[in-house]
């Protein structure tokens, strides 16, 4: 075999070789990116959050029904301002007193509107509300209410798509089978629809709303306790 040969196929090996080290580089590379693709990419898991105690719990209300001061929140479940609500607001308000002493009851309203910006029917909001309403059938309205907030990630990322709603369900010990009876036949939406129409004829354009004795408090924001107590303290007798 001549050198200029045996050059031809050492030049020719050398390619090959530059060639497989090429791919395996791009399909390491490919690797790499769906990893880190995967690692930033923003989890969907499900969270569960420690019961909070409400005092005098009954479905979607607290307090004594003959209390002097009513309070209204209306709210969607897609919400974050909602959910902001929710975690301060609320909050302050469950640990203030009013409710253990029979000052104030408060009563949680259904108005799932975002869905109807997508033009969607039995969106996340929808839906959302229909789960609440059936956990709320079990006496676990409240428990449902927080891990529906503890898992908000976002509208209409699936954060509460049918799958999740239902394993939600399970997650706060709900009797399944009929859980998931009353949310496919969407048992409440008579009761949804009757929030959605109060909140209508209270001119609600936004979530949350909150009414004291049927007068708005904080429009156009979301209410801190600082609105709310004074609000309630305003309408005290």
């Amino acid at each position: 075999m001549t050198n200029t040969k045996r050059q031809e196929i050492k030049e020719r090996n050398l390619r090959r070789k530059r060639r497989q080290q090429t791919i395996m580089l791009l399909i390491f590379g490919g690797i790499v990116l769906v990893l880190a693709a995967i690692i930033a990419a923003p989890a969907i898991t499900r969270a569960l959050r420690t019961p909070v105690e409400r005092p005098m719990a009954d479905g979607r209300t607290m307090g004594d029904a003959n209390a002097p001061v009513v309070v209204e929140v209306f709210e969607d479940f897609q919400c974050p301002a909602c959910q902001r609500y929710s975690d301060t607001t609320e909050k302050s308000l469950v640990e203030s007193g009013y409710l253990e002493q029979g000052l104030v009851y408060y009563i949680f309203r259904q108005f799932p509107f975002i869905d109807d910006y997508l033009s969607e029917t039995g969106g996340e909001s929808d839906q959302s509300a229909n789960a609440s309403m059936c956990a709320a059938e079990q006496g676990m309205f409240w428990d449902y209410h927080d891990i529906l907030y503890t898992n908000w990630n976002g509208e209409n990322l699936g954060t509460l798509r049918d799958s999740r709603l239902i394993s939600f369900a399970e997650d706060i010990g709900l009797d399944m089978d009929a859980f998931e009876q009353c949310f496919a036949e969407n048992r409440y939406l008579a009761d949804i629809e009757a929030d959605l129409a109060l909140g209508q004829q209270y001119r609600v354009n936004g979530t949350p709303s909150v009414f004291v004795n049927g007068n708005q408090i904080a429009p156009g924001y979301v209410p801190s306790w600082e609105d709310l107590d004074q609000a309630i303290q305003a309408a005290l007798p």
